[in-house]
């Protein structure tokens, strides 16, 4: 996957607009939206700075390490969700008020 469709996938996971990124880059959403579609050539340093605005960093892997690297990341995913939806099940604690009245 080329690295500004990476950057477009994390934008959708992070369900961040157009704008919100843009705004944080300091770029016009027509502009970033172009360099998230491959068009052009864009400096490095734009797309390190959406990448930061994304909460993400560049990493450079050899490629004989790039399917180890994706299955760590999958299964780190897994394991985040697995554990977001261990949380989300358990059951809830309830407040109870007990009131005493005496007469």
């Amino acid at each position: 996957m080329h690295f500004t469709d990476q950057l477009a996938a994390l934008r959708a996971r992070r369900r961040m607009s157009l704008a919100a990124v843009g705004e944080r880059v300091g770029m016009a959403v027509p502009n970033l939206s172009a360099v998230l579609r491959g068009r052009g050539d864009t400096k490095a340093s734009t797309l390190e700075s959406i990448a930061t605005a994304l909460d993400a960093t560049w990493l450079l892997v050899p490629n004989e390490r790039l399917e180890a690297v994706h299955r760590e990341i999958d299964a780190s995913e897994a394991r985040a969700t697995a554990h977001s939806n261990a949380i989300s099940d358990a059951p809830r604690s309830r407040t109870i008020e007990i009131s005493s009245s005496k007469k």
